[in-house]
């Protein structure tokens, strides 16, 4: 069972005197407290540090994490050019590299982005797989790509990552056709479903497309993407996931809460809310602080390490259960 939390990286999760340098501290600060692995997303909504840069300044810097993106969304780069840059901070940080991608949602989330890279917000989950498919022959070793929308020729060669075949690949996103192409395609799943039994019908869903395309369960991570408040009580906690939603998303919370998985409360309560996720099969969460400034943020993620060794005992109930 892997826990891991997604770093403050944009400016609205930053104090008026907070050092953007302070990340790299706060990092190897949840390293050591426990956290299996650091995330960081990729947007254009809001000022923050790229994504790919803040990767690169951790892989010297942490030792064991793991390194992820959560999600990060290819359209708004070059694809070759990505791949190159993915290899090198697997290289950097010695294999410890997972990208979850993501084609953008419709509104502000999504279309304006695609103007502003030059692509037809059309086809975009198409072209999204054939990125994917891409990077994966330029880390084989492929000096060509022909497929329906990307198409290259005289490819000088690729820096090879450190794993054969580069990092793992994920997808966010929870639709019908989504979930097929998880488990066609992907090496893991990172959705943030509001209820937790969704959770559990999209991964049986996952798994039957992959033993449709003749691949083993195993072969693909359930991971959860959660937005996490730790409070006096239930009541205290939502004021403060509020409170970041709208400094966020520009959205109350009872908004944001019909389309993201959000937890708020004691520290019971939320060990028990994270309990039912990990019931419906989650194996590696991905934790976003709702904190509006480092030092909250570092008292958030304190609070949440202290229940990992809970959340693990949670997986291996799960596991046992299912066993018998």
């Amino acid at each position: 069972m892997d826990i891991g939390v997604l770093l403050p990286t944009g400016t609205a999760q930053w104090g008026a005197s907070d050092d953007p340098r302070e990340l790299i501290a706060l990092s190897r600060h949840a390293e050591r407290s426990g956290f299996s692995s650091l995330f960081v997303n990729d947007s254009l909504i809001s000022p923050r540090i790229e994504a790919l840069t803040m990767l690169a300044a951790l892989a010297p810097t942490t030792e064991t994490v793991t390194l992820g993106t959560a999600a990060l969304m290819p359209f708004l780069r070059r694809p070759i050019q990505v791949a190159q840059s993915l290899a090198s901070i697997d290289l950097l940080s010695g294999g410890r590299l997972t990208v979850a991608v993501g084609a953008g949602f419709p509104g502000r989330f999504g279309r304006p982005f695609y103007k502003l890279s030059e692509l037809p917000w059309e086809r975009r989950f198409a072209r999204l797989d054939e990125t994917v498919m891409l990077w994966r022959a330029l880390w084989d070793g492929a000096d060509s790509f022909h497929r329906e929308i990307l198409r290259f020729d005289d490819i000088p060669r690729m820096t090879p990552p450190f794993r054969a075949g580069g990092p793992p690949i994920w997808l966010g996103g929870a639709t019908p056709a989504a979930l097929a192409r998880t488990g066609r395609l992907y090496d893991g799943w990172l959705p943030y479903p509001p209820d937790p039994v969704d959770y559990a019908s999209g991964l049986r869903d996952v798994r039957e497309a992959a033993a449709g395309a003749g691949r083993a369960a195993e072969d693909i991570t359930p991971a959860l993407f959660v937005s996490v408040r730790i409070d006096a009580d239930v009541e205290s906690g939502r004021r403060a996931l509020d409170a970041y939603a709208r400094a966020t998303y520009g959205m109350p919370l009872q908004e944001l809460e019909k389309i993201q998985a959000v937890v708020a409360g004691s520290a019971d309560d939320v060990l028990e809310r994270l309990g039912r996720y990990v019931a419906a099969g989650v194996r590696h969460v991905v934790v976003r602080l709702a904190a509006l400034d480092l030092n909250s943020q570092r008292d958030q993620l304190e609070r949440i390490a202290d229940l990992i060794p809970a959340v693990r005992a949670a997986r291996d109930h799960a596991f046992t259960s299912a066993g018998s």
